[in-house]
């Protein structure tokens, strides 16, 4: 095969955030979880969001942001996911475009509408996301660009995308056309109740030896692993994998690759905002650093920075330059 073109290539929901604030007792008075997230109908979102304050919009989605990320870095990211024909749809495209995302599937002529997440924010910085999926749950197989698929050399899956049926048939299909062209295929299990929906599938993955690498925080591991420790969990998880990564919120991230084991801190922060997209960003930093053969404590340090940087402000996206504060990790 030729050199990859790309550096990662996202697969995942197509999401417009609506993004704004909330006080606990609006949590509690909406029957909301804080910090939770669920999934909702068109009817559910249209009446969270006439009760909401004033927010803001930005295309999002997990894989969108970890893409995003990659950009900010300077790294060459591609992003496949499905949106409708729709006044927001246009909007996802040109702002994940304008970020410097390569993003070539076309849009849905038929079905719902693309979809969109209300993310509210509490003071201590939590977010608690409530997600219509829309035009993005109905991405086919057949939208692919098997050549964009080959172009890449780490083709990234997000776990929210598992859920419905269709995009999962796809996924598969996108992790058959990396692995036949030998290239490295990772994937995030994204939430809890991902894996408590799909623990048997997705251990099937690891056990197919279709994923290289993984990436969990410690709540998500212990599930997938069925035990409540930690290094039990890492001793389960890791020999199925060519490179685990998990991350420990301001306990830091740990990484291990075969015999190799790298552990770091948390980035220090000035205040924490907001935490939606830290994992995301996480892991475009070490996708990033592993894309350009970075060693594993570098490539967990890309991902720290990446995260500490946009969790001190409303959003998923970077607001200060990446690439200056990785500085000489990305020499």
């Amino acid at each position: 095969m030729p050199d990859p073109r790309l550096d990662v290539l996202c697969i995942g929901n197509a999401i417009v955030d609506v993004i704004g604030n909330a006080s606990d007792e609006f949590l509690s008075a909406e029957g909301l979880t804080k910090g939770s997230m669920r999934l909702i109908d068109a009817e559910e979102a249209e009446r969270l969001y006439a009760h909401m304050g004033p927010a803001h919009q930005v295309s999002g989605g997990s894989a969108g942001n970890t893409a995003a990320g990659i950009a900010a870095l300077g790294g060459r990211a591609g992003f496949i996911g499905q949106v409708a024909c729709d006044q927001l749809g246009d909007f996802y495209r040109h702002n994940l475009a304008s970020a410097g995302v390569e993003f070539i599937t076309p849009a849905a002529t038929v079905g719902e509408p693309t979809a969109r997440s209300m993310i509210l924010v509490t003071p201590d910085g939590h977010r608690t996301m409530n997600t219509f999926l829309g035009a993005a749950q109905h991405h086919p197989a057949s939208a692919l660009d098997e050549a964009q698929i080959r172009s890449a050399r780490i083709l990234y899956l997000e776990g929210y995308l598992w859920d419905p049926e269709t995009p999962r048939y796809a996924m598969v299909r996108a992790i058959e056309i990396a692995r036949e062209a030998g290239r490295k295929v990772a994937f995030t299990l994204s939430d809890m109740f991902c894996v408590d929906r799909h623990r048997s599938g997705f251990n099937q993955l690891l056990d197919d030896r279709r994923i290289d690498i993984l990436f969990a925080n410690q709540t998500e591991i212990e599930a997938l692993a069925g035990v409540a420790h930690l290094e039990t969990a890492v001793a389960e998880v890791a020999p199925r994998v060519e490179t685990l990564v998990v991350t420990r919120s301001e306990e830091g991230a740990l990484a291990a690759r075969g015999g190799e084991r790298a552990e770091i801190p948390a980035e220090a922060i000035d205040s924490l905002v907001d935490t939606t997209g830290a994992g995301d960003l996480f892991a475009a930093g070490f996708l990033l650093g592993t894309a350009r053969g970075k060693k594993l404590e570098d490539s967990l340090r890309l991902g720290a920075i990446a995260a500490a940087e946009v969790i001190q402000h409303y959003g998923a996206r970077p607001e200060n330059d990446l690439k200056a504060l990785a500085g000489a990790l990305l020499a």
